[in-house]
């Protein structure tokens, strides 16, 4: 396997997000975000760490995009911190904020590098979320202004756009479950929050078409290969209502084809918060879709759990090799799920614009022989070979990540990083994972 195979047009990159390794969380008029919120409480990160300072990424750009230049990686996904740019979510605008991405965009084409902004990756200003936060229908019109502001004040130098990261994670974890930010919790957040997300997705996507016709718009997803625990039918029920909930309820209301509601009964409860007019208000002919994947799902019957009836088999009682994360090592999956989405006739392009693996990084003089994570990425890469060889339209694939940085709720604990980063020093150590992937876009 080597670059060429995949084709001139593949696009090789490296992805990061804003809270997770800037810090400076209140440098320069940034206003607090859902997530500085959420760190400060008790238990609610691992080790009560937080993302204050994270791998300083506010101070070490230059730093970080020499690296990323000298792997050879061509394209770099970050995001905009909604309340460095408008502290209060909206109103009045933190110029610094503007003029921080403005010279993050500027330092990447110096370079050679494409810049690719996501314009959400999950960290809310704290101010709207007193108003209700994505519960609150007005938000569509606070991210519409929001993108409007990024679209008019970076779009001159952006050719690639990406609308939100992961939306069923950050309603799902934030909304339903309470274990990510703002930490609310039931059916009564998770419904208006999952559709002000989509409806905020196409909002935005038009918004930055219009700005510039000639860019490539695009939004992400999380996904996993699910499968049934066994053939038995009952599992393999469970598992197709997995599938609805994981990977198909938000994407597929993009698409045009309404929320997948009937395969899983409890997802009416949406149609409360939708008016006139919505269905078509959702769908935007996307110009491609980000795939993020790290792993697959076995999925069992289970009559104790509500509205779904169906559970996890969590990988560590599995037997299977694990990542940091306890999630199964299962590379494979993603051609599966290439497979899956390249299904939907309205996909015009596929970019994997997450994968990778955590793993207990050492520094042992000087290095971090990361085979773990080396194997992982090329047996991916093998895998998506395979499906773009068959005729799925994937054309492009972006490490998660460039540095080891702030993993949520898991704190520091979980390394993805193509780069090991000392915390307590800042110190940057290539690690083996990254001086392949270098090589092999040389």
């Amino acid at each position: 396997m080597n670059k060429d195979e995949f084709g001139k047009s593949f696009k090789w990159g490296v992805s990061t997000a804003a809270f997770q390794i800037e810090g400076s969380c209140s440098a320069e008029g940034k206003g607090p975000s859902i997530w500085d919120t959420f760190s400060s409480r008790k238990g609610k990160i691992l080790h009560g760490q937080h993302a204050q300072v994270a791998c300083d990424f506010y101070n070490r750009y230059d730093q970080d995009l020499d690296l990323v230049k000298a792997l050879h990686i061509d394209n770099f996904r970050f995001s905009f911190a909604w309340s460095r740019i408008l502290p209060e979510g909206k109103g009045t605008v933190n110029q610094k904020g503007l003029d921080f991405y403005n010279r993050l965009i500027d330092s990447c084409l110096e370079r050679g590098i494409n810049p690719w902004p996501t314009l959400y990756h999950w960290d809310l200003p704290q101010a709207l979320e007193d108003l209700g936060g994505w519960t609150n229908r007005d938000i569509v019109g606070w991210f519409s202004d929001y993108t409007d502001l990024c679209a008019r004040s970076f779009g001159d130098r952006i050719d690639h756009w990406m609308v939100m990261n992961e939306p069923m994670v950050f309603t799902g974890a934030g909304y339903f479950l309470g274990v990510h930010a703002p930490g609310k919790t039931g059916l009564k957040n998770f419904f208006p929050a999952v559709h002000h997300a989509v409806l905020s997705m196409a909002a935005g996507a038009r918004i930055l078409k219009s700005a510039n016709p000639e860019a490539e718009v695009g939004t992400t997803f999380s996904c996993s290969h699910i499968e049934p625990y066994s053939q038995k039918s009952w599992n393999v029920s469970a598992a197709k209502r997995a599938d609805v909930l994981f990977n198909r309820l938000m994407i597929e209301p993009v698409l045009g084809m309404g929320y997948p509601d009937e395969e899983l009964g409890i997802l009416k409860g949406i149609r409360k918060y939708m008016q006139p007019g919505d269905e078509e208000k959702m769908a935007f002919d996307f110009d491609f879709i980000g795939i993020q994947t790290y792993t697959r799902e076995i999925v069992r019957y289970s009559l104790l759990t509500p509205y779904l009836h169906a559970k996890l088999v969590k990988a560590e009682n599995r037997r299977v090799p694990l990542t940091t994360m306890k999630w199964e090592v299962y590379p494979e999956g993603i051609y599966s799920i290439i497979k899956k989405f390249s299904g939907y006739k309205q996909i015009k392009k596929i970019y994997i614009t997450e994968n990778g693996a955590a793993f207990p990084d050492e520094l042992r003089d000087g290095k971090v022989d990361d085979q773990e994570r080396l194997s992982f990425i090329q047996t991916s890469l093998q895998q998506l070979l395979n499906a773009k060889d068959e005729g799925c339209p994937v054309d492009g694939y972006f490490v998660w990540t460039l540095t080891d940085n702030f993993e949520w709720a898991e704190g520091y604990h979980p390394r993805f990083g193509l780069i090991h980063v000392d915390f307590n020093t800042q110190k940057r150590t290539i690690k083996s994972s990254g001086k392949w992937y270098g090589e092999f876009l040389k």
